[in-house]
């Protein structure tokens, strides 16, 4: 792949000019800046479902917002998340044993409800059971939804209001809304009604008679000290739950895929589990995570050669000099992490998975900028802490029990660049048995839960 130097091009759609950003060092000009905080204007698609959350909202509402949301994505509070990731992980890993030596399957589907499940018991506190109903019509407007707003985004014919209306999928994206709001306003309400009765959350594992409380709950407290309104605490419930699962399970996705086809590199991440937890079907407790430095390697490296979110951008809130050229005010400026962590400047062999690069030693003088999977400067992602404590779980599941071969070489997978980085056609991989799982396959239905129109 050859680079240019600046690594900068325009190109205009419609009547829009876009500067493409594709270098550490040009992306640190916007990204490190606190004035160009603005999301580009292709993010108001997002706004009908999420209106103003964090994902989406201007500088002047999203910093105080972040100010108040960050303490909500302290470790202590994320480790009790843990417990989650276990329940979802196991009956993920049941569902997955009935494709040991039965032929090449897509994982991805399976990574995606399981990450569903988990954003929506973490965020909400309620199940909605995606990996046992598939065909709910909440898990079937998130995905219809999610894939209406990628078309609008890349047919400049459907950005104008009157133009989608009358020509585009509107009433299709007015159903989906109707069934995500109703039922996240649903379960905010149910919630809130919860808490004024003294139901403050479930009892934590660890035995230390702790509450887990979901993201919501944290939320609510907020609005009664008047921080939040319902329709903040709505908006910012809805941003969890497109950011929060669709990204993790891209992912994962990757991670596998490159695992199944670099067997040596898979057996070390087997030794690292094994080292841990042996034979013992216990579950992935937060003291574990720190203790996988191996498998977060080859996380981050999936990340860098497919980042869930391959493009980002900003409109600049004054001109910007970037590689000498000044760039006007006004201007929508898109940042590739997918070519920015392709640089062979900061990434020697840049397709070469290896997951060595991330090792301490090899990460020392790195450029800040050359690794983007989360962003990077004041906006990047508030959940990936979240993210990589999910990610390594499932992963740490998924691999103790199978392992995994890929069908298809890297270069024979198509990528498409929608609002996640996605493979056109699935991963397909085939699955090994390395040890029987011994637990009970369970649906984690509860008292809890708030049922989901099938």
């Amino acid at each position: 792949m050859m680079f240019p130097n600046p690594r900068l091009h325009r190109i205009w759609l419609m009547l829009e000019p876009f500067v493409m950003l594709y270098g550490a060092e040009e992306a640190e000009v916007i990204l490190s800046s606190n004035r160009h905080l603005n999301k580009s204007r292709e993010y108001r698609f997002l706004q009908p479902w999420m209106g103003l959350g964090l994902l989406t909202s201007y500088a002047e509402k999203w910093r105080p917002r972040r100010k108040l949301l960050t303490p909500t994505f302290h470790h202590d509070i994320l480790k009790d998340f843990v417990e989650i990731f276990n329940q979802q992980a196991r009956v993920m890993t049941g569902k997955l044993q009935s494709h040991v030596d039965n032929g090449p399957f897509d994982i991805y589907p399976y990574l995606t409800l399981c990450a569903l499940d988990i954003i929506c018991e973490s965020a909400m506190g309620r199940h909605v059971n995606a990996q046992q109903h598939t065909d709910s019509d909440y898990v079937t407007a998130i995905y219809k939804l999610v894939e209406i707003i990628h078309e609008r985004q890349k047919m400049p014919l459907f950005w104008p209001e009157i133009m989608f209306n009358l020509f585009g999928r509107k009433k299709e994206q007015d159903w989906c809304l109707r069934i995500i709001h109703g039922f996240t306003n649903r379960v905010i309400e149910e919630r809130y009604r919860e808490l004024k009765l003294g139901n403050s959350g479930r009892t934590s594992p660890s035995g230390n008679g702790r509450k887990r409380l979901a993201f919501l709950d944290l939320l609510i407290d907020m609005a009664e000290k008047n921080q939040l309104t319902f329709v903040d605490i709505s908006d910012e419930v809805n941003t969890f739950m497109l950011a929060g699962h669709d990204t993790t399970a891209g992912g994962m996705n990757w991670a596998l895929h490159l695992l199944g086809c670099n067997p040596d590199i898979q057996a070390h991440v087997h030794q690292e589990l094994d080292s841990i937890f042996g034979d013992d079907p216990r579950d992935v407790e937060f003291g574990d995570l720190k203790n996988l430095p191996y498998l977060e390697c080859c996380v981050k490296e999936a990340l860098r050669l497919f980042p869930s979110v391959p493009m980002f951008a900003r409109t600049l809130q004054g001109d910007a000099t970037i590689s000498g050229h000044v760039i006007p005010d006004g201007v929508q400026v898109v940042i590739y992490p997918y070519l920015v962590h392709r640089d062979p400047r900061h990434w020697p062999e840049p397709e070469l998975f290896n997951p060595d690069r991330f090792l301490p030693e090899n990460s020392n003088g790195r450029h800040p900028f050359a690794y983007l999977p989360f962003s990077a400067g004041a906006r990047n992602c508030i959940g990936q802490r979240f993210a990589l404590m999910e990610m390594k779980t499932l992963l740490a599941w998924i691999l103790r029990y199978f392992k995994v071969k890929a069908v298809h070489r890297r270069d024979q997978i198509r990528v498409k660049g929608e609002l996640i980085l996605r493979p056109s056609e699935g991963v397909h991989l085939e699955l090994e048995l390395r040890r029987k799982p011994n637990f009970v396959h369970f649906s984690n239905q509860s008292s809890s839960s708030s049922p989901v129109a099938a």
